[in-house]
């Protein structure tokens, strides 16, 4: 049995698709889990209540953790750290193998140009403060010998379903509703997106693999270093959408914050948007001998997709 928590979600979704690779026995877990494939076993929790998340690992071989709480600190610093303990704890008792699909909010801001497994671990947000305090809490229990465990990086990333993806919500919901694209600071330096198909494949492949364990793994992306713009131009001309841009500047995401509440969350996480930020998967590409879609066939499958 091989069990994803969090079965509902963009990376959840295209999980259990790539599951099926490797075996028919997959169980979904959430509060209103639905079938991805005919074989799938539904499990309805509420993965912040321990009971309820220790009987839906009961008889796991992998557990997958692929859940995505509110995009606000003050709900990831209540909910993350007891939800991934009763993980861990729950992975022990039942000897079941542990894959996180974690993002890079952790990494030093200084070292967001170039992002490997061994960039340093140096919160510049709160965000990435409860991120790396789960991180650490992982690889201690794999320290201890208490859990096998896999933390699987990814960086902002797009697919077939648009929610929570920056780059379409920003570029490709403008250009519908015939507006120019917005970015955030500086839409001239490199910023790398991951494609979910891709990502959960290689997460998969992760939970699969025996000897990739108790390490951290990037992703596979695509290493063609684009733009800001230059993702604009490639789906405006996919669309044949005019192709504008606006930048919004620092002081203007702070000033939108006071009336939306998705941007109130975003002054933290610009470092992420005013520097290059380039995200490497050599060593996963290398070891599985793997070649992520390139970017240009990413977004067309992709706005294919949300066509149909």
């Amino acid at each position: 049995m091989q069990t994803i928590l969090g079965a509902g979600g963009s990376i959840g979704i295209e999980l259990a698709k790539s599951l099926v690779s490797f075996t028919t026995d997959i169980r979904l877990v959430s509060r209103t889990p639905k079938k991805i494939n005919e074989t799938d076993q539904l499990f309805v929790a509420d993965l912040n209540n321990r009971d309820q998340l220790f009987k839906s690992i009961e008889g796991s071989e992998v557990c997958y953790v692929t859940i995505g709480f509110d995009y606000k600190t003050s709900v990831w610093q209540e909910k993350w750290p007891p939800f991934m303990q009763a993980v861990i704890d729950a992975c022990a008792a039942h000897q079941t193998k542990l894959v996180f699909f974690d993002n890079i909010y952790a990494i030093d801001p200084n070292h967001v140009g170039h992002i490997t497994e061994s960039s340093p671990i140096n919160p510049a947000s709160k965000k990435g403060q409860v991120r790396a305090a789960v991180d650490r809490m992982i690889m201690e229990a794999v320290e201890k010998g208490k859990i096998n465990a896999t933390i699987a990086r990814a960086p902002d990333f797009f697919g077939p379903i648009k929610e929570k993806s920056m780059l379409l919500n920003l570029v490709y919901d403008n250009f519908v509703k015939g507006k120019p694209a917005q970015w955030f600071c500086n839409a001239d330096v490199v910023h790398s997106f991951g494609y979910t198909p891709d990502l959960a494949k290689g997460t998969a492949m992760l939970g699969n693999d025996s000897i990739t364990f108790n390490q951290i793994w990037n992703l596979p992306v695509d290493s063609d270093l684009l733009t800001g713009r230059e993702w604009a131009t490639m789906i405006a001309n996919e669309m044949g959408a005019k192709n504008k841009m606006q930048v919004l500047p620092a002081w203007a995401i702070k000033l939108l914050g006071i009336f939306i509440p998705i941007l109130k969350e975003m002054p933290e996480m610009l470092y992420q948007y005013d520097r290059p930020y380039f995200f490497d998967s050599a060593k996963f590409n290398q070891h599985f001998h793997y070649t992520p879609t390139q970017n240009e066939l990413a977004i067309k499958e992709v706005l294919q997709a949300l066509k149909g």
